[in-house]
């Protein structure tokens, strides 16, 4: 894997880098865009005059100490959020600093008008611009190949060192600025301008410099910001029904209550939630192109998925040779053989090795190749072949083709080809063919895999109320097999490329968030229409701009994995925010009855804690209102432990586990730090 890959959660480069951070962060001006942590670091400010000014607001009891200390409390509330978001954002810079070490300045050979090249530096090239880059060069730009083919070592974006073969047309013609041809050569035409590169998009949304916020977070900081105000409210309300009792507040003491109540641990976290949820996701190898892409995935309800290469390996091999009618194996071994020697498809090169391997031997194979045609398959045809010199034909392909040519020439149809054609197919297979000058011989039994432990990923997204459904060109019979061993929720069968936009359509209209993989011009559509539309990197580049996200890998499946992590900063963000404001009920129920109680004596009954005074309470609680944050940053970072669950069942376990734990905490920790404090001395 890439350097990007192996980044440490915590060297000591990078906590040193966030500290730095955690300092410049504190311009006001940052500031501003966390509301909440904005107002703590207000009072921070405030008890900061009143450390100068004691009886800057009336008279005080609170004496330069208290305030002093307070502001220390305060100040180090702020300093911890930005070090939380700082840490985050760290590990994105790191892994963004490996990234553009790759992408030196790389010249390029443009294509003239008059059909001779040039040599002009990467960032001359223009969309559009015709470049050729031979063996042992740097593809200066991103694009799609239009005349050649090459080995291209893509190390450097997907971390594996095994070359892909790219070539003109088809579904895998993108090249990636960065990468290195490493045999033959290629034409590239050019697809974005310099800094619009898929490596520089890479890079700003890795390091967080083009992050904008999901709509889920700006929910939940509106969210905050009205608790905020109507705290805020509340304890300016406080000041005058406190004159009319006669009890009088310290400045000071206002602030501390305001802090507490004011869900300080969600706003010095929720930044560094979503960013570290990139930040998984890059470590998966995958990169999304926004924020809401990862929430998204998070609840989807619907997964669409191709059969072959995502479900199954995608190569089907030549599993039997099965005779009909007279005929004997030996018969269509040599006959399918013949008909497959020329066919340099994965399936043709296993028929030709099942029949070595059954003790087929052509003796004069070499003769009676010269002069022969090959009979290219085709949609169309759904059928190959050879035909020799002498006018004997070979051919293999689908059994509705080949006996329809039969029954065309009037030569008879073994009565078994049907039920031994339908057993294939309910067992999975693909059943081939294979005739000899027009007559069936029997059946090439070709068998796809179901890639291990799928049916058990399918489970649990079937316990989390996600829907699969499998998209495949097979028969029904064999449609049905597959997903029965695959373990998915449904099925299309015969499918062509536009069922794909159709089907993410018809679930869209009932409501429900759909994800899908693509890697071909013709999954652009879908990709685009699906809420969480995954290309692979080796695909075209027409569906890595329909996307929102890129598999470096060009693994299909890792659209599960996206899943989890679309789950687990859901569920992160949720356990935090119910840890949170439970945090608050606690601290408040500290801290009030503290403030209150010289004017109210009978609120002491309330101090259920038996802290030693009102002081060292509401010291206490904003102690732990300071170190709770940067407790809970190795959780932010790393996430909640992701279980696949339905959401009712995670709404309870983050009541129970964390609300209920919100409120544990506090009142042990403030407890603790009340029993150090009097060991200190204060009173």
């Amino acid at each position: 894997m890439v350097e990007r890959k192996a980044v440490q959660p915590y060297s000591r480069e990078l906590l040193g880098e966030a500290v730095r951070m955690s300092f410049v962060k504190l311009d006001p001006r940052q500031m501003v865009k966390n509301p909440v942590m904005f107002l703590v670091e207000v009072g921070a400010f405030l008890t900061l005059l009143l450390t100068i000014w004691p009886d800057l607001f009336g008279a005080s009891e609170a004496g330069r100490g208290y305030n002093f200390a307070m502001f220390l409390i305060l100040f180090f509330t702020v300093l911890f959020a930005n070090f939380a978001e700082a840490v985050a954002e760290g590990r994105g810079k790191a892994q963004a600093a490996a990234l553009r070490k790759t992408r030196g300045e790389t010249m390029a050979r443009r294509l003239k008008k008059d059909g001779e090249f040039e040599w002009v530096p990467a960032s001359a090239l223009r969309k559009g611009d015709v470049v050729r880059v031979e063996e042992g060069e740097i593809i200066p730009a991103d694009g799609e190949i239009v005349e050649g083919l090459a080995a291209i070592d893509e190390s450097v974006i997907t971390g594996e060192s095994a070359p892909v073969i790219k070539e003109a047309g088809g579904d895998f013609s993108s090249v990636t600025a960065g990468t290195r041809v490493i045999s033959d050569w290629i034409v590239v035409r050019v697809t974005h301008d310099p800094g619009e590169t898929f490596l520089d998009r890479m890079i700003a949304l890795v390091e967080g410099a083009k992050r904008k916020k999901t709509p889920n977070e700006v929910a939940l900081t509106i969210l905050l910001v009205a608790l905020t105000l109507i705290f805020l409210l509340v304890v300016a309300t406080l000041v005058p029904v406190a004159g009319y009792l006669g009890i009088s507040f310290d400045a000071v003491n206002l602030i501390a209550l305001l802090v507490a109540l004011i869900p300080t641990t969600i706003g010095g976290l929720l930044s560094a939630i979503g960013i570290a949820g990139m930040d998984r996701l890059a470590q998966a190898n995958v990169i999304a192109m926004s924020g809401r892409a990862i929430e998204a995935a998070g609840d989807i309800d619907v997964i669409v998925l191709d059969k072959t290469g995502t479900i199954t390996y995608g190569h089907r091999m030549a599993a039997e040779f099965i005779p009909v009618g007279t005929h004997s194996e030996s018969e269509v071994a040599e006959a399918a053989y013949r008909a497959s020697v020329r066919d340099e498809t994965p399936e043709g090169r296993s028929i030709v090795d099942l029949a070595r391997r059954k003790g087929v031997v052509w003796a004069e194979e070499a003769q009676a190749l010269e002069g022969a045609t090959v009979i290219e398959f085709s949609a169309e045809t759904r059928k190959s072949g050879l035909r020799l010199a002498s006018g004997e034909t070979f051919v293999k392909g689908a059994v509705d083709v080949i006996r329809r040519e039969a029954e065309a020439k009037g030569l008879p149809v073994p009565p078994d080809l049907a039920p031994k054609t339908e057993r294939i197919a309910r067992e999975g297979g693909t059943p081939l063919a294979v005739a000899v000058n027009g007559e069936i011989l029997g059946l090439i039994y070709l068998k796809d895999t179901v890639k291990p432990g799928l049916k058990e990923r399918f489970a649990e997204l079937r316990a989390m109320g996600i829907k699969t459904i499998m998209l495949t060109g097979d028969n029904p019979l064999t449609a049905a097999t597959i997903a029965q061993e695959a373990g998915v929720d449904e099925f299309v069968a015969e499918a062509h490329p536009e069922d794909k936009i159709r089907i993410i359509e018809r679930e869209q209209r009932q409501g429900k968030l759909v994800a899908m993989t693509g890697d071909g011009t013709n999954d652009a559509p879908a990709l685009a229409q699906a809420d969480v539309g995954l290309a692979m990197n080796s695909g075209t580049q027409a569906a890595k701009e329909a996307a929102n996200m890129v598999d470096l890998d060009s693994d299909p499946t890792k659209l599960l994995t996206v899943i989890a992590i679309g789950k687990q900063l859901l569920i992160t963000r949720g356990a935090l925010t119910a840890f949170s404001v439970a945090n608050d009920v606690a601290k408040y129920f500290t801290i009030f009855p503290a403030i209150v109680v010289s004017g109210i004596p009978a609120l002491d009954a309330l101090n259920v804690l038996h802290l030693t005074s009102p002081r060292t309470a509401i010291l206490s609680a904003m102690i732990f209102n300071a170190i709770i944050i940067p407790l809970l940053i190795p959780l932010a970072l790393r996430g909640v432990r992701y279980r696949p669950a339905t959401a009712d069942q995670l709404l309870a376990r983050n009541i129970l586990i964390y609300g209920l734990g919100g409120v544990i905490a506090p009142f042990v920790g403030i407890k603790l730090i009340d029993v150090f404090l009097t060991f200190l001395g204060v009173r």
